[in-house]
């Protein structure tokens, strides 16, 4: 059962940011994770905060320079399915399509699908764990089948987004609005790592609005990617997942981007595999070593340590696909 509180819908955007910082208040967006989290008691609040009839935060439009401004409202619909995203970031429309159900991706949102909430059972269950101020995580010892096998410390959740790996990949960035005006922050910044501070996910502060991501446009021959495994084969969270970007100059590999999903609290960018990739041609005897490279950190829990040999295959498997492309 939801709690009762009040429903804010500002038409501007100053107007939104003066709500939040009047007292506790969430930002309402598409809502698909944050209604879930209300009626299951992972967190409360007094008043939400809709987004909904700022405009400007739905409309995707080209910068000068070629980047691609989207609006932190566009639907996970329209990532997917836009002529133009597919074409030239088809690592951010494969992710897209990869999130939840069709029908909740025509209801959530690029802004919420960044900052959304962790999937660990523990968390969303009746546990005091330590990401809800408790003092201990339950699935270092518990069940930990979907959780990380890097970047774990005090707190072992995997980072839910699809969309984020591959922003990332694309070297975005945000546009974030708050009362001190406006900043941008790389994606690659936004999410905090469990060792800094288990009780947050994100830098953002309480009054702080998430209102676009800009992409930067790349040369001629960037090529992108993103797969995903599941436990089931539609409508699930990552097991497994890798975005990639990178360019073949001569056959030889430029200024590659690995990032994984379902590995880490946070999306998590191997730049020990990107290393080995740079400037070398992209055969199997060197795949395997970038593969054999991005797990050599890993530290699987008692009951996740395929996931180990998972990704080494998923990651040979993407890259070969681009060097016969």
């Amino acid at each position: 059962m939801l709690p009762v509180l009040t429903y804010n819908r500002p038409d501007t955007l100053k107007n939104v940011i003066k709500i939040l910082q009047a007292g506790e208040a969430r930002i309402h967006a598409g809502g698909t994770d944050l209604l879930g989290c209300l009626h299951d008691g992972v967190f409360s609040t007094e008043k939400l905060v809709s987004l909904s009839a700022v405009s400007d935060l739905r409309t995707m439009r080209k910068r000068s320079g070629g980047r691609l401004r989207i609006g932190a409202l566009t639907t996970i619909h329209t990532l997917a399915t836009d002529p133009d995203i597919k074409g030239r970031y088809p690592v951010l429309a494969q992710a897209a399509g990869e999130v939840a159900s069709p029908q909740l991706r025509q209801q959530g949102t690029l802004g919420g699908n960044l900052c959304q909430k962790p999937r660990c059972w523990y968390y969303r269950g009746e546990f005091n764990c330590l990401r809800k101020g408790g003092g201990k995580c339950f699935a270092f010892k518990g069940q930990n089948q979907f959780h990380c096998i890097l970047g774990g410390s005090a707190c072992y959740i995997v980072h839910p987004s699809d969309t984020a790996p591959a922003l990332i990949a694309l070297d975005a960035e945000l546009e974030i609005q708050g009362p001190q005006g406006k900043r941008t922050l790389p994606v690659a910044e936004l999410h905090v790592p469990a060792d800094k501070n288990p009780l947050r996910e994100v830098y953002l502060e309480k009054d702080e609005v998430i209102t676009a991501v800009e992409i930067p446009s790349f040369a001629e021959g960037r090529r992108s990617s993103y797969r995903k495994v599941r436990a089931r084969q539609s409508w699930d969270f990552a097991v497994a997942g890798v975005a990639l970007a990178l360019t073949l100059v001569d056959g030889r590999v430029k200024d590659p981007r690995i990032v994984l999903s379902g590995a880490a609290p946070t999306p998590w960018r191997s730049t020990a595999a990107e290393k080995i990739l740079d400037g070398e041609p992209l055969t199997e005897k060197l795949v395997r070593k970038a593969a054999t490279a991005a797990m050599e950190k890993a530290k699987p829990l008692e009951h996740n340590g395929y996931k180990v040999a998972l990704f080494k295959g998923l990651i040979e498997e993407e890259l070969m696909k681009h060097a016969s492309a």
